[in-house]
């Protein structure tokens, strides 16, 4: 089966045999959200219109996240339980970590009038968008690209290194936040990430999901490491800790640390986390 050809504002350009493709768009875009309308080189009756963000220039910063087992609990360092919690939840039955809703439209609001855009980077495959975006509107979380990776043996293992790198090079002028966890390797990319952009990154945002001592040991080395770029490596045991440091550091509202607290707090009453027993 020949590959798609599709027809974009900057011309045509080829998909990959699973339909996935990338263009760089030139031109005069308004502010946020604008849409792009695509269609079939062969068959342009079947179009489809896609979305691309335009950042305001006020934006004090952006917001680079990672998904699993930062903003919802996806159990990555255990494929069995990732599995099953994929295979028996949906985006209305699956919630995030308690107050992260809060923190994020915090972040995304900031302290001004112009939004911060966030950008959501993850190992999981481009199969999960559909249900992500719309777990993303469900929970009110802050819309913003989501940067997936090809499943199977195509899969690259450096993905998220090269998806944040791109992201920092389109916006050279924006400084960033990074959000992540401990369970993998996101400090790791991330202290790496700082190196190669030293003084773009403001504050690393990890949440501690392996409390082991060694691991929080090699943490703390990361922290002391990226410490003199004026970066800020922030291991955090919740979601209000991180919350609290953003609020000192002038990154969210004094007021919206309330919420971020409250709503922290009503989260953990209404449910709890899954568990297979694996």
């Amino acid at each position: 089966m020949p590959f798609a050809r599709v027809r974009t504002p900057q011309g045509i350009t080829t998909a990959d045999r699973e339909g996935y493709f990338r263009v760089e768009l030139a031109g005069r875009f308004a502010q946020g959200w604008n849409e792009v309308e695509l269609e079939l080189a062969e068959r342009p009756e079947v179009r489809a219109t896609a979305r691309a963000l335009v950042p305001s220039p006020a934006a004090r910063f952006g917001v680079i996240s990672d998904i699993d087992d930062t903003v919802v609990y996806s159990n990555v360092t255990r494929k069995l339980r990732m599995v099953l919690m994929l295979a028996l939840s949906n985006a209305r039955t699956r919630k995030p970590f308690a107050g992260v809703a809060a923190f994020y439209r915090a972040l995304h609001q900031g302290r001004s009038s112009s939004p911060n855009p966030f950008f959501y980077v993850s190992k999981s495959p481009w199969n999960l968008y559909a249900p992500l975006v719309e777990y993303f509107a469900h929970q009110g979380l802050p819309a913003g690209p989501l940067l997936l990776r090809d499943f199977g043996w195509r899969m690259k293992k450096d993905h998220k290194e090269e998806a944040i790198a791109a992201i920092l090079d389109t916006y050279p002028r924006l400084p960033f936040l990074l959000v992540g966890d401990s369970g993998e390797r996101d400090p790791e990319i991330y202290a790496g990430i700082v190196r190669r952009f030293p003084r773009r990154i403001r504050a690393i945002y990890i949440r501690s999901v392996r409390p082991a001592e060694e691991r929080m040991r090699a943490v703390d080395r990361l922290a002391r490491d990226v410490a003199p770029t004026g970066c800020q490596l922030v291991l955090a045991p919740n979601t209000e800790v991180a919350a609290a440091h953003a609020a000192a550091e002038g990154f969210i509202r004094p007021a919206d640390l309330r919420k971020v607290r409250a709503d922290r707090k009503a989260d953990a009453k209404t449910w709890s986390v899954p568990d297979f027993g694996l």
